[in-house]
């Protein structure tokens, strides 16, 4: 079955740097498109970045120019390069990938940013 497990989250200082990881089993993880979102307290989840199979990337605006999406199709894995991180920032990230008719979600890694 479809397996994804965030890991990298934690407390930073504002203007820090965090790198989240993915990990996936269960499907061809080479040929779909990978996506990292974020919910923080009392907002709606939001789309924080896509790496298509080929590579092509998107970024929301708010974090365009301070997060990397990238993936390893060798490991199956995707990550989540966040620097200049803010205190807005704070949330759960989760990744997530569309099969079929079906969202798969991980079970969200925390991230906190504060002084």
């Amino acid at each position: 079955q479809v397996q994804l497990v965030e890991s990298g989250g934690g407390l930073v200082q504002p203007g820090g740097s965090l790198r989240l990881s993915c990990a996936t089993s269960g499907f061809s993880f080479r040929l779909y498109p990978m996506d990292w979102y974020r919910q923080a307290p009392g907002k709606q989840r939001e789309l924080v970045a896509t790496v298509a199979s080929a590579s092509n990337t998107n970024y929301a605006d708010s974090v365009k120019g301070r997060f990397t999406i990238s993936r390893d199709n060798a490991k199956n894995t995707v990550h989540l390069q966040m620097n200049s991180l803010k205190p807005e920032d704070t949330a759960v990230y989760y990744c997530k990938v569309h099969i079929g008719w079906n969202d798969y979600w991980g079970q969200g890694t925390q991230v906190t940013v504060s002084s």
